[in-house]
């Protein structure tokens, strides 16, 4: 009885989902009708699983380093990073494709959110891309694309969220996205140079910037670049913890606003604004998932299915490709936080069970997470970057086939090859 309660349960939950119900009330929906046609379970337990859900330590520091990244893009950071990005690779074949994904992986340590990064660039970038002769399906596959960079690149949302749920030290988890992050920014960077060599598209100069440029441009850039090594240092010598390391972000991006001169206090109230949104909307699916999760920890769905997969797989390879398929095919349709905060419970303990490494596993569901926010049908990247460039759909995904195979090499490197995700941690601790 109470299986075919889960089950029902659950499918309240897709078909929701599917209808493109918000998330945290597909999610709450399938958790308030197991507790209705549950006989023996009190209900007022849902309102306290919700509560106990969001009141984690952990998840304090997202709205810091929400905060910390909006304030970011007040303080003038955003223009003097793009300089820096520009006179790095504005000598490389695709110039301004080149700086489009360098400045999302500079930027994913500053503001955290793919969202923000995609929409900043979708709006700077792009119709200076198009003016320099890119095609519009071009600029704004690459925008979307690179800024799945982002929640790879300490510190990232995502990996706050996974290591609350998962029980996993949050500051690996930021030292452990720096090696999945270069992968993926290096490689990006030689597709957009073989695209840009075949159809022309040039550089923004000839040669590489004289010296003196490249330094006053280094320097303009120097104290929002030092932010992730003060966070990651911090955290590593036992300075502050990760939650508070998202408090120092928020000061610390305040002084850059006061030296820059550019931050009102207009903006301030805005930022503040900006961050309530933002956490609110994560916060209502963590805490709706977390009761969702709480049902399934009751009824031992995870255990019952780490049985099941061990007793039909005997090899930890196969399974992680499983994983990397079914993670796939759910992020086409299903918000990543929203099925991180219900899977992870799930294939986090049978992971275990094979032996994987808990920091290589995460950067693989991350990852996998990331990828869905590019897929159609429900891609949030590509729908807010296409919402702004005013790019076809249907034209972006026929322009973004290469790119899909590239994610596709990159995943494979990181279930096969742990170094990319554990090596940097090893060497740190």
């Amino acid at each position: 009885m109470e299986m075919n309660v889960v089950g029902i349960a659950a499918i309240v939950m897709l078909v929701f989902l599917f209808l493109k119900v918000p998330v945290f009330t597909s999610v709450l929906s399938g958790s308030v009708v197991y507790f209705i046609l549950s006989p023996n379970v009190p209900t007022k337990i849902i309102a306290q699983r919700v509560i106990a859900g969001i009141e984690s330590i952990p998840l304090l520091a997202v709205p810091f380093f929400i905060c910390a990244g909006v304030y970011m893009n007040y303080s003038g950071v955003t223009k003097r990073v793009m300089n820096f990005a520009e006179a790095l690779t504005g000598h490389m074949a695709g110039g301004l494709g080149q700086v489009n994904v360098l400045l999302s992986t500079l930027m994913g340590g500053l503001s955290g959110s793919n969202l923000a990064d995609a929409a900043m660039q979708a709006k700077m970038l792009v119709p200076e891309m198009e003016r320099k002769g890119f095609s519009k399906e071009f600029s704004s596959v690459v925008t979307a694309s690179s800024a799945m960079i982002t929640p790879l690149i300490p510190p990232g949302i995502a990996m706050i969220i996974y290591g609350s749920i998962a029980n996993v030290s949050i500051g690996k988890l930021f030292i452990a996205g720096i090696g999945p992050g270069i992968l993926l920014c290096g490689s990006m960077m030689v597709l957009v140079s073989i695209i840009s060599k075949k159809r022309g598209y040039k550089p923004v100069r000839e040669k590489f910037i004289e010296p003196k440029e490249f330094w006053v441009a280094l320097k303009e850039a120097a104290l929002p670049l030092c932010l992730p090594v003060i966070i990651i240092g911090g955290i590593r010598l036992g300075i502050f913890t990760p939650t508070e390391a998202g408090a120092v972000a928020i000061v610390y991006s305040l002084m850059l606003g006061i030296i820059y001169k550019e931050m009102t206090f207009k903006d301030i109230i805005s930022g503040l604004k900006e961050t309530i949104n933002s956490t609110a909307s994560i916060m209502l699916i963590v805490g709706a998932a977390s009761a969702f999760a709480w049902i399934l920890t009751k009824e031992r769905i995870p255990q019952e299915i780490t049985e099941l997969i061990i007793n039909m797989i005997s090899n930890k390879y196969v399974f992680l490709i499983i994983v990397n398929i079914f993670l796939i095919f759910v992020g086409m349709f299903i918000e990543g936080n929203a099925s991180m905060i219900v899977l992870v419970p799930l294939l986090a303990p049978v992971a275990k069970a094979y032996g994987i490494n808990e920091i290589q596993f995460a950067m693989i569901f991350i990852f996998n997470s990331a990828i869905g926010c590019i897929t159609p049908p429900m891609g949030t990247l590509m729908f807010v970057t296409c919402g702004i460039t005013k790019c076809k759909i249907n034209r972006f995904i026929k322009e973004a086939l290469p790119f899909y195979l590239l994610l596709f090499i990159c995943l494979m490197l990181l279930t096969f090859v742990p170094v990319f995700s554990t090596g940097i941690v090893d060497l740190f601790y």
